[in-house]
């Protein structure tokens, strides 16, 4: 069924997938399910993380730093020229090449006419078994602020920046209209059935939790499917999907499967962030006097 957006709602298409060691056939995929939320009424389409390969931060491997490209570069070429066709805002992640020996993983706005809208460097970089990004990525350095587009300000971040209460709240007070997670993120195989299960919930209440401190939508978009370990010392990652749109008060409008790729196309109500933040005026009532110590490690 088509959805339309209107003056006070936007439709969004979220791609959740699965990928391969095949470049050209992950773009192929992704082409087709942008083209299927494009059919059914999305403006916007937000894509995973990192989603043109396979999630390539399990091993630490020199020769993987070839998956970079410069941005602009093929990529946001390839992809404008699809935004433009369709006439969508498409919402990328990209492992961008800046220059010899200095990496980003970075989230590109292209506006739906193909040009680039903005873009955003991943700020907190994760370094755990399996997600070993601090070998491959620079922390970002353009700070935390929305892309303008013509479906609203953009408040991007990418998958690690989600659990941090910090980066959604700057997004919000430098006028995010919404909050967007491109993700990559499951479950380390070995762990207990219990542990998975608590470690799900917990990414989804964080975001909710942004959703609600802030009053605004969340939208955040994993991966799905098995990926393994190159390197054979886990057993491999298995994404859990479950991507999802959540409400200005925290509540799910919309989640896709656990377990198979799915696209989604939501529509979101743009006055209901002006409505809730006037029945919950947190941002009025910060006392942004007694925060100081916030910029600290830690207050010893």
């Amino acid at each position: 069924m088509q959805m339309k957006s209107t003056e006070n709602t936007l439709c969004v298409g979220l791609v959740q997938q699965s990928n391969t060691a095949g470049r050209a056939d992950n773009l192929d995929k992704l082409a087709a399910n942008i083209r299927d939320c494009a059919s059914r009424g999305a403006r916007l389409i937000v894509l995973q993380e990192l989603h043109n390969d396979l999630y390539f931060c399990q091993v630490e491997d020199p020769r993987l730093f070839d998956l970079g490209e410069t941005i602009p570069g093929p990529s946001t070429g390839w992809f404008g020229s699809l935004a433009k066709e369709l006439g969508v805002v498409l919402v990328l992640s990209l492992f961008e090449k800046r220059a010899s020996g200095l990496y980003h993983n970075t989230a590109v706005v292209i506006e739906k006419d193909g040009s680039i809208a903005g873009k955003y460097r991943k700020m907190h970089i994760p370094d755990d078994p399996a997600y070993y990004e601090k070998f491959y990525f620079t922390p970002g350095d353009l700070g935390f602020r929305p892309v303008p587009t013509s479906v609203g300000n953009l408040g991007v971040l990418v998958c690690w920046d989600q659990w941090y209460p910090e980066a959604a709240r700057l997004m919000a007070l430098a006028g995010a209209d919404l909050l967007l997670f491109p993700t990559a993120i499951g479950w380390e195989t070995s762990d207990a059935a219990g542990e998975k299960e608590r470690q799900r919930n917990a990414w989804m209440i964080a975001q909710q939790g942004h959703a609600i401190a802030n009053g605004l939508h969340v939208v955040a978009v994993n991966r799905v499917g098995m990926e393994a370990d190159p390197s054979g010392r886990t057993g491999g990652i298995l994404f859990w999907g479950n991507s999802f749109v959540a409400g200005p008060q925290g509540e799910i409008i919309a989640r896709a499967s656990g377990s198979r790729e799915e696209n989604r196309v939501v529509e979101i109500n743009l006055k209901r962030s002006e409505e809730v933040r006037r029945w919950w005026p947190f941002l009025r009532d910060r006392r942004i006097d007694a925060y100081g110590d916030i910029t600290k490690r830690f207050i010893e």
